[in-house]
């Protein structure tokens, strides 16, 4: 039986190959489209799960609590470990530090030379990290490898670089910021891209803490990169050990600080969601974006499903001769939507097969768009195979049912006669379907309008800086480099193309943004923590900031003068700038004199608000030399500063990257938002359109003798074009008022993100309006213009 119902099946569809290619082309591009969304998410979703005890793992989160503000950080105190070994044994089994940082690894050859040199991320963890994650390890193990200072592990991949086989480097030695030697002790599996911890020299904790000094037991310094991880024991919840932490805080942190530490306990399954945290690898997706592109992928499949739902309604009435003839025959209701399903389903395969073709040929776009590895691969991953499986049944029967519902339900005795006609309740169904099809695809073009809008915004606000032609060079810190400074910088300067450079930590825009308490004007501390940054002399003028009062910083290797920007003063209620001038500061336990105040600048992005901000000078706090070059000779500049590099600096690595492109990073996840909306929005018009395409051919086919009787009887082609054209336009124009407070919830809503923001007015809705508008026409027009001008002899030769 299945087998005459598919031979049935194919003569139809083939009989009618013009809706038959218009539903495969449309259902094939939508789960194209489903597919890559799909896979997509399924990696991202994937990341850190490999781990044995994932739902026991947590990071130790550091929070600050002041009157008007709220900040946390990753980091945490690096006394805090041990003390959290001590104070939560009974609720945690393992508690592990684990520190961040990089340096320049040298490797010799053979022959005692210099062979390998290196810039490179390492951390420094303690043997009860590895306890909390089991990473494999292909040499060594945690407790013997990790125990002693100086020594190291190094990943399969790191050692296959540094000593051309990773089974040859257990027992070799590596130099490490030329101080110091470390012994290879063990070799680890290089750790998946799905991982937050991009795990490829460990060095020992031991060796941290011999460098560390008293930080080690200040609890007062945190830092972004000093994390801790803990492993609850089995049976303990995480809401037990929360009802510890305040007996913690008070126990080790000072009292009396306008900003109140607190620690909360973030999951292992949350740090590749949660944005304003963080991980080592930098691979950061929030769960928002992952169920926005799910919202698109069922857009983009209900579209294609409608105009499948559409065009076979619109048939039905062409195929009641043959559901009467059947029925007459003895076939069951039953038997013939079985039959209307086998031709659904049969035209969902082969949509599925050509959209596993557009979705291999898609692939390397979407993994260039999201940097990220993306496998199509249904050996590698059979949950892709399910979720095609789940695809074909699903759409079959969204697609399928209804028409089949329909035409199997006609009475026999009035198909045989060919008096069936399309019912109201048939029209009506379709053009609520034309307006949700249409609501859709509105709703993408206002949303693609505007987030392109945004993203131009944010490429042209002034951010109180000039980022153009500005060169950042990592600059090493240890003793040895900082001597070099000056020669250094005096060297730089006289490079044809640039024009000044300074020393600092951070960029007036930066990732690295540390918050302390200060006291202004000697006795009065703050309500509120500021954002320190230091720099040289020369780094106003680099990054063209504007002082608005007093003067800049003067030529000092150490502290001595502050520069506070306008919302400094403004949250102290400063509003005679030149009344801060000569006024105290202290910070960091440094006391300096308030010399100028900068007009305010974004430190951050532009999702985020100006900070109060302190600048001073500190030679030993550098790792950045701002260069500010010529627009015209910025390559030939480029080259000559790494040339002086490398005869000043040989021991070191030269790595350097724009200012430009540093701001460009912060809104990536606009990027790909904008470039998805652009893409899937074309997508959906472009399914939409074919299907309106197909619909409007069928009505005129069907209208085809009442448009030959109103042309003999005098009306023209334009009348009647009208006429075939009217109810669609109307549709579409029902679809824009539908889609517009739809379109304007999602688009504030996602404004509301960023502190400076575009004014949501009516052009993007307008523009929508006149596109959608337009192609309907055009799409009508040529279809409707086509039967106007038919030969009316053809249409009622047989009447």
């Amino acid at each position: 039986m299945f087998r005459l119902n598919l031979k049935i099946a194919w003569r139809n569809l083939w009989k009618n190959k013009g809706y038959t290619l218009i539903n495969i082309l449309g259902l094939s591009i939508g789960m194209a489209s489903c597919i890559l969304i799909f896979i997509f998410i399924r990696y991202q979703l994937s990341f850190d799960e490999n781990f044995k005890n994932e739902s026991r793992i947590y990071r130790v989160i550091t929070s600050w609590t002041a009157p008007d503000s709220f900040f946390e950080s990753p980091g945490t105190a690096k006394p805090l470990p041990p003390a959290m070994r001590n104070d939560f044994r009974q609720q945690f089994d393992k508690v592990a530090a684990i520190q961040g940082g990089g340096g320049i690894i040298k490797v010799k050859d053979a022959l005692g030379k210099e062979g390998i040199k290196t810039a490179e991320d390492v951390h420094y963890a303690e043997p009860d990290f590895f306890e909390i994650f089991n990473f494999k390890w292909l040499e060594g193990n945690p407790r013997q490898s990790l125990s002693q200072p100086n020594t190291v592990v190094l990943s399969d991949e790191m050692a296959n670089k540094l000593f051309g086989d990773w089974h040859k480097a257990v027992g070799q030695s590596i130099s490490f910021k030329n101080e110091l030697e470390l012994k290879v002790t063990g070799i680890i599996e290089k750790t998946p891209e799905n991982s937050s911890f991009p795990l490829k020299i460990i060095i020992s904790y031991k060796t941290f803490e011999k460098q560390a000094g008293p930080s080690l037991t200040n609890w007062s310094s945190v830092s972004s990169s000093s994390e801790c991880y803990v492993l609850l024991k089995d049976g303990v919840s995480i809401e037990d050990v929360n009802k510890s932490i305040p007996q913690f805080i008070n126990k080790y942190y000072q009292k009396g600080n306008i900003s109140k530490e607190g620690h909360r306990f973030q999951p292992l399954r949350d740090i590749h969601y949660n944005e304003a945290l963080g991980n080592f690898a930098n691979k950061v997706i929030s769960k928002k974006e992952l169920y926005g592109l799910a919202i698109i992928g069922v857009f983009l499949l209900l579209t294609a499903c409608i105009n499948f739902i559409n065009l076979a309604t619109a048939q039905a009435v062409s195929r009641s001769k043959e559901v009467g003839v059947r029925k007459v025959m003895g076939s069951l209701r039953r038997q013939l939507i079985i039959q209307f399903l086998t031709e659904t389903l049969i035209i969902t395969v082969l949509s599925l097969l050509l959209g596993c073709v557009l979705t291999e040929v898609a692939l390397p776009g979407m993994q260039s768009l999201f940097k990220d590895h993306i496998s199509f691969s249904i050996i590698e991953h059979p949950i892709i195979l399910v979720f095609i499986l789940v695809l074909v049944i699903v759409v079959s029967f969204l697609a399928g049912f209804y028409p089949a519902m329909v035409m199997s339900g006609y009475s026999p005795a009035l198909a045989i006669k060919n008096k069936i006609t399309a019912n109201a309740a048939g029209l009506s169904l379709r053009k609520i379907l034309v307006v949700v099809q249409f609501a859709i695809t509105i709703m993408l073009i206002i949303g693609t309008l505007v987030v392109l809008r945004q993203m131009r915004y944010l490429r042209e606000k002034p951010l109180g800086f000039v980022p153009t032609a500005v060169a950042l060079i990592d600059v090493p810190s240890d003793s040895m480099a900082i001597t070099r400074y000056h020669t250094l910088q005096d060297q730089l300067n006289k490079v044809p193309g640039v024009l000044s450079s300074s020393y600092c930590s951070a960029a007036p825009s930066s990732d690295f943004n540390d918050e302390y308490n200060f006291k202004y004007n000697s006795t009065v501390q703050a309500n509120f923590q500021a954002n320190t940054k230091t720099g040289d002399e020369n780094y106003f003028k680099t990054f063209g900031l504007e002082i608005i009062a007093g003067k800049g910083l003067a030529k000092s290797d150490t502290v001595k003068d502050f520069v506070v920007n306008e919302t400094l003063l403004k949250k102290l209620n400063v509003v005679n700038y030149n009344e801060a001038i000569g006024k105290t500061i202290r910070v960091r336990g440094k006391t300096g004199i308030i010399v100028g105040v900068v007009k305010d600048f974004n430190n951050k992005s532009l999702h985020e608000p100006i900070s109060p901000i302190i600048l001073n000078s500190d030679k030993e706090s550098y790792t950045t030399i701002a260069i500010k070059l010529d627009r015209k000779s910025i390559l030939p500049a480029m080259q000559a500063i790494e040339k002086t590099w490398n005869k000043l600096l040989p021991e070191y690595v030269y790595g350097s990257n724009f200012m430009d492109d540093k701001i460009s990073s912060y809104y990536q996840t606009e990027k790909i938002m904008g470039a998805l909306f652009k893409v899937f929005a074309g997508v959906i018009i472009f399914i939409s359109f074919i299907g309106l395409f197909g619909l409007i051919s069928f009505v005129a086919t069907q209208r085809t003798r009442e448009v030959a009787i109103r042309k003999v009887l005098g009306a023209s082609t334009i009348e009647l074009v009208k006429m075939l054209n009217g109810s669609f336009l109307l549709m579409v124009f029902i679809a824009n008022l539908v889609a517009w407070p739809l379109a304007y919830l999602f688009v504030s809503k996602w404004l509301a993100t960023f502190s400076y923001r575009i004014d949501v007015n009516v052009w993007p809705f307008i523009s929508a309006m006149i596109i959608s508008m337009t192609i309907t026409l055009i799409t009508v027009s040529i279809r409707s213009y086509r039967a106007a001008v038919a030969n009316t002899i053809d249409a009622l030769k047989y009447e």
